[in-house]
């Protein structure tokens, strides 16, 4: 199996650290380096173009949401994984329109950002709960999809318990499936409310 090719970017080092040993310790992940701010980062994509560029952009002094453009810019090809304690709605909207792929909380436990990374550098979209709590407010607020969603009965029985804040490992146990199986029913209720 072919390994997925990481640059690490958060301005805070024990961030970094702590996600290179998680990562490190994975046989199909490969850290190319890692960036204290925007400068560092550029210089790292420069170097190497990954496939997934892991990235906190909340550090106004070190990275911005101008740092996405920058991404694109230089390594078209990487797909960006934020993970920020951000919790500002707007600022997330924004960010996600600066084609972010995933987006977790630095709350977020490993085995929810070893699935996110093999599902970004897949090219799909991950979002932990919370962020995709946001996405279905900010959906309902404009008033899109008035019409009935079909989702089956599987579906509707996730979602629930998404809306009770719990994640996909919970879920999976609670209702006797695999995280996977969890991750996979997310998704295709994202894809039909046209998250």
């Amino acid at each position: 199996m072919q390994q997925i090719s990481i640059v690490l970017a958060d301005a805070q080092y024990l961030t970094r650290l702590g996600l290179r040993r998680l990562l490190e310790g994975i046989a199909t992940f490969e850290v190319l380096g890692e960036a204290g701010d925007e400068e560092e980062l550029l210089e790292e994509l420069k170097l190497h173009e990954p496939q997934v560029v892991i990235l906190d952009y909340n550090h106004p002094e070190h990275f911005s949401h101008k740092t996405l453009d920058q991404i694109k810019h230089i390594s078209p090809k990487s797909r960006i994984l934020v993970i920020s304690e951000d919790n500002n709605k707007n600022s997330i909207y924004d960010v996600l329109e600066h084609g972010v792929s995933s987006f977790l909380t630095k709350t977020c436990g490993e085995e929810e950002i070893i699935d996110a990374i093999n599902a970004t550098a897949r090219g799909q979209k991950f979002f932990c709960t919370k962020v995709l709590d946001y996405l279905l407010e900010k959906s309902f607020a404009k008033g899109e999809n008035c019409a009935p969603t079909p989702l089956t009965p599987r579906e509707i029985e996730i979602l629930k318990l998404i809306s009770k804040v719990l994640i996909a490992k919970e879920i999976a146990d609670e209702l006797n499936l695999s995280p996977h199986t969890v991750y996979t029913h997310r998704k295709n209720i994202m894809k039909k409310l046209n998250l």
